[in-house]
């Protein structure tokens, strides 16, 4: 029970170098293996009803108030009376996480909340030490911190049959993920720690990365220098079996590895896991309504001047957040900036029940949008199909929009062009989205994978894969391809009167080259930036990306 008390949420205050890690709360709350929750060290008894502890994890992790509908449609299908069941769950867990006098669980007839108020959450604390820093931790208490991380975040709080909860679940298991990367990775850089501990924690790695090819080098390499022969060459064939899905394993590299050297292993973990953790940056989701009263989710994240992001191919705010296809850019844009971006209709955490999904009511969603995020003028920022609703938007309120910043777009959808080749692609993927998209097999997701990103690592590979699965029906993404298939707003550009910069992958796989061109010579006074590249969703390993974000910046601060 030390460390879970050791890890005490924000209700002890936030945490810095040099405080103690061991506190004795009157409540607390394990994420880490399975929920638990215990009352002076005395475990209470939770429901028996699996959405009911999924509520209560998620209502903590979340940190806001939530509203009653959008609960009932996370958390249950429509058959059911979700209203009727939000109100048993949250009486059944006002008797778990309440004590007298401290009311943790509050709730009115629009929206619920659960406040620590003194309560402890292992996760959460876990989170704000990373945050801190680690390198000015002891090595105790990294090894406790270690520790902590006691089995998967979330476990046993599946819900297959809710799609989005589902996603927001595995975006946490991945946060969670990349936290003990970090801590190991500091763990192993101290190297003040004996050859079988070392050994535990190189294991560890290997499980958390498999398909990472360093993480494996090093374990054989550590296997091999001290003594353990026949277990470094046990592990070079485990390791050559897990990695043949990914590409396969270095032979020469692992042949130094079996030495026990680590000469060509140096500047192994080429991403370290603290490049990649989510800081302290938060996102706050919210819900508005567009005229046609359809709800649309929107997130803003950071501080400054607004930035707004228009939706594309396919959106989910809270798995995008995570994910290796997107997090660069979305943590780079909120660096210097509000930055704010939405679901479209028909995906995400936005409204799937849709009937009108034309240019006019993504044009609806982006104003419902702004005026809910409270921006009276702001730049706009598009990729793909966003950047036709952008144009339109930038025409019909001028007044809001300061400066458009394009990113492989289009004026023109696949429908409304004259290459009878590509409309007869676009027609074929048309159909096998509305028989194959909701397949556990990912192969026909990979189709449109390998066209939006053919230079991806296995790992984004498969982000982008179950991205689309979780994202939304085959129903509706046969619905989106279609409404993109007919936009056309090329007789639009010339009444663009911002300032706009216009950037596109000179061999995109998706959208074309000269549509790019398309859209800088219609709008008057464009700039045109060519990215080398063949990926339509610009990735954060290659050489377009520092490219990318030198320009973009550079255009804001004009």
């Amino acid at each position: 029970m030390l460390l879970l008390a050791a890890l005490a949420i924000r209700a002890t205050g936030p945490y810095s170098p040099g405080m103690s890690l061991a506190i004795s709360p009157k409540l607390e709350i394990k994420l880490f293996g399975g929920l638990e929750v215990r009352r002076d060290n005395e475990i209470v008894p939770l429901p028996q009803s699996k959405k009911t502890r999924a509520l209560l994890a998620y209502l903590i992790l979340k940190g806001m108030p939530q509203r009653r509908d959008n609960l009932c449609e996370l958390l249950w299908e429509i058959p059911d009376d979700p209203r009727a069941a939000l109100r048993w769950s949250l009486s059944k867990l006002r008797q778990v996480v309440n004590d007298e006098g401290i009311e943790r669980l509050t709730a009115d007839r629009e929206r619920v909340a659960f406040e620590p108020r003194g309560a402890v959450v292992d996760f959460l604390r876990a989170e704000e030490i990373c945050a801190a820093g680690l390198a000015q931790l002891s090595r105790g208490a990294l090894l406790e911190l270690s520790g902590a991380f006691s089995g998967p975040l979330l476990a046993g709080l599946e819900l297959p049959n809710q799609p989005a909860y589902e996603a927001w679940r595995l975006g946490q298991q991945e946060k969670a993920r990349r936290l003990q990367i970090q801590v190991i990775d500091e763990l192993l850089a101290r190297r003040d720690h004996d050859a079988g501990e070392r050994t535990s924690l190189l294991r560890t790695l290997t499980e958390l990365d498999p398909d990472s090819e360093d993480s494996h080098l090093h374990l054989i390499a550590h296997l091999a220098a001290t003594g353990h022969r026949s277990d470094a060459e046990a592990q070079a064939e485990i390791s050559r079996r897990m990695l043949a899905d990914v590409g396969g394993i270095d032979e020469d590299r692992l042949k130094s590895a079996l030495r026990g050297t680590s000469e060509r292993l140096r500047g192994a973990r080429a991403t370290p896991a603290s490049s990649a953790a989510p800081g302290t940056l938060r996102q706050d989701v919210r819900f508005c309504t567009a005229s046609d009263g359809v709800r649309i989710a929107y997130a803003t994240v950071g501080s400054g001047p607004p930035l707004l992001k228009t939706a594309n191919w396919l959106n989910h705010l809270e798995f995008d957040w995570e994910s290796p296809i997107w997090r660069h850019l979305f943590r780079a844009m909120a660096q210097d900036h509000t930055f704010v971006r939405y679901d479209s209709r028909g995906n995400g955490l936005s409204d799937w029940s849709i009937e009108n999904l034309t240019l006019n009511d993504l044009v609806n969603d982006l104003k419902a949008v702004a005026d809910a995020a409270g921006l009276d003028r702001f730049p706009l920022f598009a990729i793909s199909q966003g950047c036709a609703v952008a144009v339109e938007f930038a025409v019909r309120y001028p007044q809001c929009v300061s400066k458009l910043i394009l990113y492989g777009g289009y004026a023109r959808g696949w429908r409304t062009r004259t290459d009878s080749d590509f409309i007869a692609q676009n027609e074929a993927l048309l159909t096998l989205t509305r028989t194959g998209w909701g397949r556990d097999n990912p192969a026909y997701r990979q189709v449109f994978t390998s066209l939006f990103i053919p230079g991806a690592t296995p790992e984004q590979m498969d982000w982008f894969n179950e991205l689309q699965r979780m994202t939304t029906s085959p129903e509706n993404a046969a619905k989106l391809l279609s409404a993109f298939g007919n936009i056309d707003v090329s007789d639009r550009l010339c009444l663009v009167t911002q300032p706009t910069l216009v950037l596109h992958a000179r061999n995109d796989a998706r959208v074309s080259y000269g549509n790019g061109r398309q859209l800088a010579m219609g709008i008057p006074g464009a700039r045109f930036v060519t990215l080398e590249g063949q990926n339509h969703l610009l990735l954060e390993q290659e050489p377009a990306w520092p490219r990318f974000l030198a320009e973009v910046r550079a255009f804001l601060a004009e």
